[in-house]
């Protein structure tokens, strides 16, 4: 599957009015780029496009570092479209390497908006899909290629792709693109770019691995750094100390909170994502998942009817959440705590997005106090603890519980656990019988007393 810009409204062909967006006038940007954005109704250049938008016009490299949805698509989107339709030649000169195939399409969406009223034509390259289509769009010679990295390393080990055209290349989300693993794909690609063109790197956050890679490949960079560690002022973010076996209850108070329109909640894994998406169906929420084990048709389906609002709960996974830029997100839910502080700072991204407010909410339980203590080292600060009314037990678990303490052993060095049932003996025959006896008794083979524990499948 993909998908391309239509040659169906070059602006040439249309002599109809339009106002250009008064704030987008600083840069002179060509009158169908102009009109592109009123349409797409921009009205004022958002901080990291005032920055970005003018050395990136001038051919300069760009290492931009900002929090998701600060707007840094349109960033390196307006320069590529305003370069390329100066110059008109077949074959593409534009690539964006992006991580995920939902954060492809998205970038390519933008694409269609600014460049509707070009002769531009972009088409996205990922897997999950068959590659026939892609390679026929590849053949049409499109300007600009929006590919994940590893289905176009395929393609071009092939020879079913040819970029020696190339003269702008952009590495978007570049940070996730390491944490996934893609940072061999990269440099196999670089290696049969043309030497000769021009690198924007962008990221919400700069591991020092993407940094390395920056230095390799940008040249005298123009650097927009827009307080990249810290949460957009837009966003409310706060955390709620719980028992494990308690989350689905508090997670169902906040969803019935004032202000609810929908949300994005995150787990650790894709099996609990999947598992926490039926209950939530099943108590009548408009829920749906997204995760890693789902065919790329029901991918679409999941984010279609979540952009569109017929779900109003997507429950989704790192990996999957990139990509997801779907503006009046009213709350995140770290029902995990994320497992690091990038990973903090690029779910809770998900909500106040274009500057529009949003709440972030986190569930730390005992065994998050170590994660917890790195994402707010990161922050430089706390993070602001709220209670729930009927959870207020709850506070505090992480640092206030402890094990009970156990009694005195006896002299024999033996000593109960305070169950009645004989701690362990240095023999191994004197462990087998114990495990027997206390078995026998009605204790479980761990020397606990009474019936034996029963396992309990949650979330």
């Amino acid at each position: 599957m993909y998908s391309c810009i239509r040659r169906n409204n070059p602006f040439f062909m249309s002599q109809t009015t339009f106002s250009p967006a008064a704030g987008f006038s600083q840069f002179s940007l060509a009158p169908p780029v102009q009109r592109g954005i009123a349409e797409a109704g921009f009205s004022e250049p958002r901080p990291i496009q005032s920055d970005t938008i003018p050395a990136a016009l001038a051919g300069s490299d760009i290492l931009g570092l900002a929090q998701t949805g600060t707007g840094k698509t349109a960033a390196f989107a307006l320069p590529i479209i305003e370069r390329l339709i100066a110059e008109r030649r077949p074959g593409p000169r534009a690539l964006i390497l992006a991580p995920t195939r939902e954060l492809a399409m998205q970038i390519h969406s933008d694409f269609e908006k600014l460049a509707k009223f070009t002769r531009l034509k972009a088409i996205t390259v990922f897997g999950g899909v068959s590659e026939r289509p892609q390679v026929r769009a590849l053949r049409n010679q499109p300007d600009i290629v929006i590919a994940c990295p590893g289905r176009l390393l395929d393609l071009l080990r092939q020879g079913k792709a040819m970029l020696g055209q190339v003269k702008i290349l952009v590495l978007d989300e570049a940070d996730q693109m390491f944490d996934m693993g893609f940072l061999p794909d990269i440099k196999s690609i670089l290696s049969m770019l043309p030497d000769r063109r021009q690198n924007l790197l962008f990221g919400a956050t700069m591991p020092d691995e993407i940094r390395v890679l920056a230095n390799r490949i940008l040249d005298s960079p123009h650097v927009v750094e827009l307080a990249h560690s810290t949460p957009a002022s837009t966003i409310e973010h706060a955390l709620y100390r719980i028992a494990a076996d308690r989350k689905i209850d508090l997670l169902k108070h906040l969803l019935d909170e004032d202000g609810f329109t929908s949300a994005i909640v995150f787990l650790r894994t894709k099996h609990r994502a999947r598992r926490l998406g039926v209950q939530l169906s099943n108590m009548g929420h408009s829920a749906i998942a997204l995760q890693g084990n789902m065919s790329q048709s029901q991918r679409d389906r999941a984010m279609s009817g979540f952009r569109e609002g017929r779900f109003k709960i997507l429950v989704a996974t790192d990996i999957a959440s990139r990509g997801i830029d779907v503006a009046g997100i009213s709350h995140v839910i770290n029902f995990d705590v994320p497992n690091t502080p990038d990973a903090y700072t690029h779910r809770i991204g998900r909500t106040g997005r274009a500057e529009r407010s949003g709440k972030a909410y986190t569930f730390v339980s005992r065994e998050d106090a170590d994660a917890l203590r790195a994402i707010e080292r990161s922050l430089g600060s706390a993070i602001t603890q709220l209670q729930a009314p009927g959870f207020e037990t709850e506070t505090g678990l992480p640092s206030e519980q402890r094990r009970p303490s156990s009694r005195k052993r006896s002299s024999a060095g033996g000593g109960t656990n305070g169950a009645g049932v004989r701690k362990r003996l240095s023999s191994p025959r004197g462990n087998r019988r114990r495990k027997n006896a206390a078995t026998a008794a009605g204790a479980d083979p761990a020397g606990r007393s009474g019936p034996p524990r029963r396992s309990r499948r949650s979330i």
